[in-house]
């Protein structure tokens, strides 16, 4: 985690920024360190590379079906945390953004997308691993709902320019601009006083993040 000015910026970078326990605890421990900053604060996430988040570390769970659990359990945990986090958060999606990980960028309260390349994807119809209620809540949360239904019946790879047209993210920006373009926006709300952004978010958020399990 590195600071600009008033902005946080936490940057993922292990390779494809796979979700498992160990990444979301770490991000997680870095929430519990902003929590406690006092004054102007916002908070940028980018990964690096091709990949903003390339979802479950499947590979990882393959004969850990517990683990596999524990850690969906926590991704909603997570989500919920951050839609109602007490500071205004953009996600700066500098690539791949895929199932889990685009659920994740669904937690932010800007979304900024590379136009060029990479791809926002719910793939989960294509591999064979069904949504349940609470997962589809963060889509149905956040999007458009016809954007969500498309997303989770379809498989479809939006494109950055795609995903501003049909409401996935707020705008995009060339590969050099992506963190820029977050840092610029992030900065702009870190002067909003954070009490009152928190209630406001809990107006906005609190119900979905009490349904994915995060205790306010």
């Amino acid at each position: 985690m590195t600071r600009e000015g008033s902005v946080a910026v936490l940057t993922w970078n292990e390779g494809e920024n796979r979700i498992n326990l160990d990444s979301l605890a770490r991000l997680n421990e870095l929430l519990d360190e902003l929590e406690k900053v006092e004054g102007p604060l916002s908070i940028v996430l980018t990964g690096s590379g091709k990949f903003f988040c390339n979802g479950l570390d499947l590979e990882r769970f393959a004969d850990k079906r517990d683990e596999f659990v524990a850690t969906l359990h926590l991704l909603e945990q997570t989500i919920g945390r951050l839609l109602v986090f007490p500071a205004y958060s953009v996600a700066a999606i500098n690539g791949h953004a895929f199932a889990g990980g685009a659920l994740l960028s669904c937690a932010f309260d800007y979304r900024v997308m590379r136009e060029d390349r990479g791809y926002w994807c719910m793939n989960e119809a294509e591999i064979g691993l069904a949504l349940d209620e609470r997962l589809w809540s963060i889509l149905a949360n956040r999007l458009p709902r016809a954007t969500a239904i498309v997303a989770a019946t379809t498989a479809r790879r939006f494109s950055g320019p795609d995903a501003l047209r049909l409401g996935i993210v707020e705008s995009v920006a060339g590969e050099a601009d992506v963190l820029a373009h977050a840092l610029v926006v992030a900065e702009s709300m870190a002067n909003l006083d954070r009490p009152t952004l928190g209630v406001h978010k809990r107006l906005a958020h609190g119900a979905e993040a009490a349904n994915l399990g995060f205790t306010l």
